[in-house]
């Protein structure tokens, strides 16, 4: 019989706090560590220390509500909206 403990899931609020910080650091939630509590909390804990990645970047919201728009509207966002915040915004303004 094994001698190692017995592995807990994450709860659905870490798992959730672990995905916005993967999004505000752009980095990668390892299948992995989302199998195991302690795992998940010490990527959590080094995420959280990180600085944010670029924040030029759209914010989901605007991103979600860009592709809202595209379906009312019938128009399609340039690429280069989706790189820049600013840009972004001066499209939903535009296409309201």
């Amino acid at each position: 019989m094994d001698a190692a403990p017995f592995a807990l899931p994450p709860t659905e609020r870490q798992i959730a706090y672990a995905r916005s910080l993967a999004l505000r650091n752009q980095s990668l939630l390892p299948w992995e560590v989302q199998q195991d509590r302690r795992s998940l909390s010490a990527w959590i804990e080094a995420q959280a220390k990180l600085r944010p990645a670029d924040t030029s970047h759209p914010t989901s919201k605007q991103v979600a509500f860009a592709e809202r728009l595209t379906r009312i509207k019938r128009r399609a966002v340039p690429d280069e909206c989706f790189r820049d915040r600013q840009l972004l915004s001066r499209w939903i303004d535009s296409n309201r």
